[in-house]
């Protein structure tokens, strides 16, 4: 199984759906909030160049937020990085 991590905040969203998405998948994911950990916001940053939320690795690979996620699902690609 695949080692997934998100980088969320509480109230957000889209990093709600993400996290539904995974969960219908019963996929164990890490969840790292950057408001709980501010300091994990700048590593985020560091890691994607990206600021907002969600931020989502599988398998130490950048794919990117919410929509990325579904968009991987969608075509089945997201399948094959969870296997």
């Amino acid at each position: 199984m695949a080692n997934v991590t998100i980088y969320s905040r509480s109230w957000c969203s889209f990093c709600k759906r993400a996290k539904a998405l995974l969960d219908s998948k019963e996929v164990a994911y890490d969840t790292i909030d950057i408001e709980e950990q501010p300091e994990k916001r700048d590593e985020m940053i560091e890691r994607t160049g990206r600021t907002s939320v969600p931020q989502i690795f599988i398998n130490d690979q950048a794919v990117g937020g919410c929509d990325d996620l579904f968009a991987l699902h969608a075509s089945g690609d997201l399948d094959k990085l969870l296997a």
